[in-house]
């Protein structure tokens, strides 16, 4: 079989080398960061390095940037501070193509919300929404809270953050936005989306696990929701993740980096889907939109998701179906029910992305395994 084609870096990508040096020298550091000795000043000065570059990254300052846990914790942290901090008084407009770490985290805040509409290829509709703000009552609906995100886990629709934001903001209302799949692949700064809140991971371009980011505009309303220690301005509680850290800021510096390496991908992958569209007649979701260059989900009707995964995986190609992360099982995708796909096209879609490590060989050879696969099975009589 060879070695393995690698082509799931939107669930997790391989550790790049930059992280792997900064986690190893954090590791010496054995210390507090909230210790006032000698050895918690160096385990602080580890922790402030790297918030300073994650926060060069995104175009914003260090001192608004909060550690959370990962990018699940960074998200429920805006969605339940804000909630908190305006005792209710909102409304969460939450797009239908949100990840859960988002759209749970929406439906058990307490609130009202709503289902902000994608279009068929997958982007928020503007003119819903434009639509919705002009007949909102803030005495009835209370503050207006969008939350978009940046670029869509499976699909990779790139989402229109920046307009969508300036809408909600003229009306005097607040914008959350999960970038956990925007930093590193597209420039992702918080200045020119106009954001209030922007959360983050790096384990999607080279980090580790089990760190995040939330970033806050000054001045917008937030209220903790885990309580201790009063760490991160004591707006996340819980002594920091130092090692995780270190290798979140060197791993985000380096994808900025290497952003324009990425992005070149755009081309082997459009490649691999004329190739699947011409030989197999699949359906590339969201190929009308503009998309993340390393992301692809496709599908033919009767050939099974959970069944492409097991063959690719058998033919040494790591790819999944949906959101991956979510619980390791393969089951319909809500995004594509609301981009208003057919239900029997939908239970078919896999999702390849590739990322830092990725070649030009990885996208021939997933194309070959998939073929192979689809020719045993549903194009077996058309072979």
């Amino acid at each position: 079989m060879g070695v393995m084609i690698y082509a799931d870096y939107n669930a997790t990508a391989p550790l790049r080398p930059e992280a792997r040096e900064a986690m190893i020298a954090a590791m010496a550091a054995g210390a507090n960061p909230s210790s006032v000795h000698g050895p918690g000043r160096g385990a602080r000065k580890i922790v402030e390095t790297a918030r300073g570059q994650v926060a060069q990254v995104i175009g914003g300052r260090a001192q608004d940037l909060v550690f959370t846990s990962g990018g699940t914790e960074a998200n429920a942290l805006a969605i339940r501070g804000i909630v908190a901090q305006l005792d209710g008084a909102c409304t969460l407009l939450v797009s239908a193509i949100e990840h859960e770490a988002v759209a749970k985290n929406a439906g058990y805040a307490g609130v009202a919300v709503e289902t902000a509409y994608v279009t068929g290829d997958g982007v928020l509709d503007l003119n819903w929404l434009r639509d919705r703000l002009a007949r909102w009552d803030t005495g009835r609906d209370g503050v207006p809270v969008l939350a978009l995100m940046m670029a869509n886990n499976e699909t990779g629709v790139i989402q229109p953050v920046a307009e969508a934001a300036a809408m909600v903001r003229e009306v005097g209302g607040l914008t959350h936005c999960d970038a956990v799949q925007g930093i590193g692949k597209v420039m992702v700064n918080v200045g020119l989306l106009g954001v209030d809140y922007l959360a983050l991971a790096t384990h999607k371009v080279g980090g580790p696990q089990g760190v995040g980011v939330l970033w806050l505009r000054p001045g917008a309303p937030l209220k903790p929701v885990l309580f201790g220690g009063g760490q991160e301005r004591s707006l996340r509680s819980g002594t920091e993740n130092v090692i995780g850290i270190a290798g979140m800021g060197a791993a985000a510096q380096a994808s900025a980096r290497d952003m324009s390496g990425l992005q070149a991908l755009s081309q082997y992958r459009d490649a691999m889907e004329a190739r699947l569209i011409e030989e197999a007649g699949v359906t590339v979701f969201g190929a009308g939109a503009q998309r993340l260059a390393q992301t692809s989900c496709f599908g033919l009707a009767g050939f099974a998701a959970e069944t492409q995964v097991m063959a690719m995986d058998l033919g040494g190609v790591a790819v999944s179906s949906g959101s991956a992360c979510s619980s390791g099982k393969v089951k319909r995708s809500l995004v594509l029910s609301a981009m208003g796909v057919d239900n029997a096209l939908a239970q078919s879609a896999i999702r390849t992305s590739y990322g830092w490590n990725s070649v030009a060989a990885d996208f021939d050879r997933t194309a070959d395994v998939w073929l192979e696969a689809a020719r045993r099975t549903v194009l077996k009589d058309t072979a």
